[in-house]
């Protein structure tokens, strides 16, 4: 079984806006060849946004559209701060992460491009059964979890709380405690009674209401950017785009092909979900868990860039980033027209 990859973060400054996940992996180099690279590596994380990844992988579809030879290796990574990490040291080609890391890597400099979305949607929050929480008001005093301070879910919620209900975290010196820890960990800290309420990507929700260790507080409609925002993207450098603007065509090829399969082939693509989940993070989901998640998904590879923006924006407004971004330059759709 591949282990978990847990990788050095920039700084304080890129830890914020990390993608949620969780995940093991074996590290793996590439090598160049004459005629281009002879072996590449992708990433993305455990969760049923990133079942492209997964569906990509079961049938070989990136070594479909690459040059005969050519090896495909994977890496599945703990945050989105490891993954982001990984790209701008070459460590992967590219691979599927939040919205978030890649936002924030790109305002803090990062040289590097969203070629795609992977998935929109998928976000809950989820109150612990026996917290005293039926409604977002009761989260006042109360501890939530999220994968990653500042992280996609993290901000989707916060700023959801501060926009409707006025509350926030007491990163801000707010009226809610703030932890972190992997999705895959929720259900048993529910049960535990370590936390009250939590942000989840799922399946990691559907497992929980499974387990019947907590509720839906807020379903994915009522979440911030809950249905507009891709929960996952398709990142690259932008230093390989430009010198190998072939492969990086190759790779988004084959990453609409895993999107579309899914959207026509749900039942097969689930079952290569929670095969996959179960390889990585050694839990099996059962087959109602992942129906229940699939419902709050759309698939699709198309980038607004105006959600992003408005996103960004938030996240801002929330304090995660010290100065206003500006994303212009980021999205690079030319690829998706091809």
């Amino acid at each position: 079984m591949k282990k978990f990859v847990y990788l050095a973060v920039l700084g304080s400054l890129l830890m914020v806006l990390s993608a949620c996940g969780s995940s093991e992996s074996d590290a793996s180099g590439d090598e160049e060849g004459s005629d281009g690279k002879d072996e590449i590596t992708i990433g993305y994380f455990p969760n049923i946004n990133h079942v492209a990844g997964m569906v990509a992988e079961e049938k070989e579809m990136y070594s479909e559209e690459l040059p005969d030879g050519t090896t495909v290796n994977y890496q599945y990574f703990p945050d989105g701060s490891a993954f982001m990490t990984a790209v701008e040291t070459g460590e992967i080609e590219g691979g599927i992460v939040g919205p978030g890391p890649a936002m924030n890597h790109y305002v803090s400099g990062a040289n590097i491009n969203i070629v795609a979305a992977g998935s929109k949607g998928g976000t809950v929050i989820m109150a612990r059964n026996d917290a005293g929480i039926s409604s977002p008001e009761d989260l006042k005093g109360k501890t939530f979890i999220s994968p990653r301070v500042g992280c996609t879910h993290d901000v989707q919620f916060e700023a959801m709380m501060k926009d409707e209900f006025g509350i926030t975290s007491d990163r801000v010196k707010g009226e809610m405690k703030h932890v972190t820890g992997k999705p895959a960990t929720y259900a048993s800290m529910f049960e535990a009674g370590r936390v009250d309420a939590a942000t989840v990507p799922e399946p990691w929700a559907s497992k929980i209401e499974a387990d019947g260790s907590g509720k839906v507080l807020v379903d994915t409609p009522e979440v911030a950017y809950g249905e507009t925002l891709p929960a996952a993207v398709f990142v690259t450098s932008n230093d390989l785009k430009e010198e190998d603007p072939e492969l990086i065509q190759n790779l988004v090829n084959a990453h609409k092909q895993a999107t579309d399969f899914i959207n026509d082939n749900p039942e097969e693509a689930k079952t290569i979900a929670q095969d996959k989940i179960k390889e990585i993070t050694d839990q099996k989901l059962s087959a109602e868990v992942i129906d229940s998640a699939w419902e709050r998904i759309d698939f699709s590879y198309d980038v607004d860039e105006s959600v992003l923006q408005d996103f960004a924006d938030s996240s801002y407004n929330l304090e995660f980033l010290e100065e206003k971004p500006d994303l212009d330059g980021l999205v690079d759709k030319s690829f998706l027209t091809n």
